[in-house]
């Protein structure tokens, strides 16, 4: 039997407490890495770890001084390596340009783009010493408009832009940059921008009915292209934003 394509090696997946964190850290464990789940609640973290034994966890604010410092560490304490970064931790806000918030737009850019930022400096140094990668988790709606949540997407154009960025920067060390793009998913992310459960199934439902292939993503199958991406086989593809939406953003 062939073995599992990650055997051995160390990953970091922001936001694994729930949705397609919780799903890209199962995946990663169940193909043979060693995988340390960082999120703020450490209950959720904890269950997510309770899916597989290869699974650690690290509580943890990423904006948070010192934060992303103290993950990496924990990492490499762990393992003495560190071959993959996965962005995923995300927030998001309903909010349009009439209601604007400062405290709702810094705390959108702070986890959305800041933290990333400051995470893959502190990761850098161990991905050189690997050849390892980062994966970013962006969104459909980080390349095409969303009323009501322009700042999310905004974040999210900053993020891509990142990962293009990085790509050419980080390539002479042999680290690649590449991000993916989920469309809707079935996540609780408009959970904690404040709708409610009926709100968010209207919301599924009406979403279901734009996109082409008739329904919106499973966790699973965005975490199955975050781990392609991540393949140290797939090591001359860097700095590409893949979309993963059921044809969402060709309509």
């Amino acid at each position: 039997m062939t073995p599992p394509l990650f055997t051995d090696l160390a990953v970091i997946v922001t936001g694994a407490g729930s949705g397609i964190g919780r799903a890209t850290a199962v995946a990663f464990a169940k193909a043979g890495a060693h995988v340390l789940g960082v999120g703020r609640r450490r209950d959720a973290l904890e269950e997510t770890a309770s899916l597989h034994p290869g699974i650690g966890v690290h509580a943890a604010d990423l904006r948070a001084d010192g934060a992303p410092r103290a993950i990496v560490e924990d990492a490499l304490e762990r393992w003495d390596r560190l071959d993959v970064l996965v962005n995923n931790a995300g927030a998001t806000a309903v909010m349009t340009l009439a209601e604007t918030d400062p405290e709702q737009v810094r705390n959108v850019f702070d986890l959305n783009v800041i933290a990333p930022s400051l995470l893959s400096h502190a990761a850098l140094p161990g991905l050189r010493a690997t050849r390892g990668s980062i994966v970013n988790i962006s969104s459909t709606y980080g390349h095409r408009p969303l009323p009501h949540s322009g700042h999310y997407a905004a974040s999210k154009a900053a993020l891509e832009q990142l990962t293009r960025t990085w790509a050419v920067e980080v390539a002479p060390d042999g680290v690649r940059v590449n991000a993916v793009a989920p469309g809707p998913t079935a996540t609780d992310v408009m959970l904690a921008a404040g709708l409610s459960p009926d709100e968010i199934a209207q919301l599924d439902k009406a979403n279901a009915e734009r996109i082409p292939m008739g329904r919106i993503a499973s966790p699973d199958e965005v975490a199955a292209w975050v781990l392609r991406f991540a393949d140290p086989t797939v090591s001359f593809v860097t700095g590409q934003v893949l979309t993963v939406d059921g044809g969402l953003e060709h309509t």
